[in-house]
């Protein structure tokens, strides 16, 4: 491995599974000390017995929760004294028409995946200024082309996709990078559960898996790497961009 974040201090949220897991075994593999935040003790109780001493701290906090927020984020930054990077990758998604979606379906898709990378941000601002630091935000697919069914997650991640871009012209005199990716679909927790509710689970994997032009879902540990890229020094002149990370899905 290259040890590209050697040294490097780094909050992910979202961090017990799917994206947010996988971005934690590669930095951690890549040199990083990690804090893994995440809403699941007992998850984040598993990953603590996977890796070293030194290498990984925990915070459990829910992200749409501000004081629990602020809480996790000087614990977690005063474990590692300092922070040098924030990946927002906690996120929850919604199947619903127009018609079904109650006003607390749109506010919870809100809350979590808009409103809590708002709320992680700004607890870790601070200490991303005094390092010069870099933020990743994972938005999706969705939020640069919409999905049947999901107006308030496609609103929740086109918002995300803005709130980076608008951010990353304020954090630059301070060194800071802001960065989305937005993936395509994922095998994940989330992607299968989805799959698995559906009247044909095997029908509603292939019509997923031919929107893109790779003809594949992706691997949590692709999106990884790609978030990795925009946290090292490898990506030292690229800010406020919105990187698509979905085989192809969004000119397929």
């Amino acid at each position: 491995m290259s040890r590209a974040l050697r040294g490097r201090r780094i909050l992910i949220t979202g961090a017990a599974k799917g994206i947010g897991l996988a971005t934690v075994e590669r930095f951690i593999t890549e040199g990083a000390r990690v804090v893994a935040l995440d809403r699941d003790e007992v998850a984040l109780a598993a990953l603590r017995g996977r890796f070293a001493a030194g290498s990984l701290d925990t915070a459990e906090a829910d992200v749409t929760e501000p004081e629990a927020v602020s809480a996790a984020v000087a614990a977690g930054a005063e474990a590692l004294g300092g922070l040098d990077g924030l990946v927002n990758a906690a996120g929850i998604d919604l199947i619903a028409s127009i018609e079904t979606m109650t006003l607390a379906d749109w506010n919870r898709i809100i809350a979590v995946n808009l409103t809590g990378p708002m709320l992680v941000t700004q607890a870790a601002y601070p200490h991303l200024r005094a390092a010069g630091g870099t933020i990743v935000n994972v938005s999706s697919g969705a939020g640069l082309s919409p999905l049947k069914h999901r107006t308030a997650y496609c609103a929740s991640k086109a918002g995300l996709q803005m709130a980076g871009k608008a951010l990353a012209m304020e954090a630059a005199e301070f060194g800071i990078r802001v960065n989305t990716i937005c993936p395509g679909a994922v095998e994940t927790e989330l992607f299968r559960s989805s799959i698995d509710t559906a009247p044909d689970p095997q029908a509603a994997y292939e019509t997923v898996r031919a929107r893109y032009a790779l003809q594949r879902i992706a691997a949590p540990e692709e999106i990884a790497a790609a978030i990795l890229w925009l946290t090292s020094a490898e990506s030292s002149y690229v800010t406020g961009t919105a990187i698509a990370v979905d085989g192809g899905r969004t000119f397929h």
